[in-house]
């Protein structure tokens, strides 16, 4: 099981939730934890196990109370939390988003697969994701054709997000305040105003924070297809603060203050505010990929 990276990454969730407790609180139960994770609860009592081994939690008359705060060096490393085919198209998001190539350029099952190191059956298996995305497009031969991260692309992925991040929203609301992702949430409002005070040597910290506010809120949504999607809406993220670098703590403190309009509006369940700094967040979001698009085009990697 220690070498599984679905154990391992529902460790690391466990351990995001023990950060939300307090010393000697109760951790939720195992049902309660498997479907938040989304994994089973044979897992979960595997992680429990775990984390009992490492004397983060005890058992007290059958429960598991937190006996000390998690520390960084007790999570797995991220490389080891996610399968082979899911690596893969993270490189291959990264590959092609840090500029190595450009529109028009054809590519084959064989070079990627040299390129990642990995079979042209696993190539094959996972191209037709970005297709569906519009990112790349079938062409004779078994070869792909690369159609580029355009501004149009952008205002058609940003139009998407903004559906379904409403609609995830709007589960998020519905949810119970004990549930685990407002548990999140709560912690995450905690960063989001440590970072704030911390700006001047901490923004560089912002994207770890960003991608995990917009997930605890897709994820609410129960929806393969929502959590699917972000994983494009996260690396187009890093696209972004990789080609905008020169203003960067500017858009940080940007958009932690529209972070935290929206977090607050989430928390208060205000439908129209969480609807309107939402959409103004999201807004600010495109028009900084633009940016980047328009940096990336007139500076080109080699």
């Amino acid at each position: 099981m220690k070498g599984n990276a679905v154990y391992k990454r529902s460790y690391n969730g466990c351990l995001a939730i023990c950060g939300t407790l307090g010393l000697g609180d109760e951790m939720p139960s195992e049902n309660e934890i498997s479907q938040s994770l989304s994994v089973s609860r044979t897992t979960i009592r595997a992680v429990m196990a775990g984390l009992e081994a490492a004397a983060i939690l005890t058992r007290d008359s059958g429960a598991r109370r937190l006996a000390r705060f998690p520390e960084a060096a007790d999570a797995f490393p991220d490389t080891q939390t996610v399968s082979t085919s899911a690596t893969v198209e993270r490189r291959f998001l990264e590959w092609i988003l840090q500029g190595h190539i450009g529109p028009g350029h054809l590519l084959t099952a064989a070079e990627l697969a040299r390129q990642f190191g990995t079979s042209t059956t696993i190539i094959r298996e996972h191209l037709p994701h970005f297709q569906h995305f519009g990112l790349i497009e079938r062409r004779p031969n078994s070869a792909w054709l690369f159609k580029g991260v355009t501004p149009a692309f952008a205002h058609e992925i940003y139009e998407v997000r903004e559906m379904f991040e409403l609609r995830a929203a709007r589960s998020f609301i519905d949810l119970p305040d004990e549930s685990l992702p407002w548990q999140r949430m709560r912690a995450i409002e905690a960063e989001h105003r440590a970072l704030l005070m911390e700006i001047d040597k901490g923004y560089a910290l912002f994207p770890d924070l960003d991608e995990r506010l917009h997930r605890t809120v897709h994820e609410t949504a129960d929806n393969r297809f929502i959590k699917d999607f972000y994983d494009i809406i996260s690396m187009l993220f890093h696209y972004n603060a990789q080609w905008d670098a020169e203003d960067e703590k500017q858009r940080t403190f940007t958009a932690l203050t529209e972070h935290l309009a929206y977090i607050e509006a989430l928390l208060r369940r205000d439908l129209k505010a969480m609807d309107r700094a939402c959409r103004q967040h999201l807004k600010t979001a495109r028009g900084n990929l633009l940016r980047s698009i328009d940096a990336r085009t007139k500076t080109p990697r080699r």
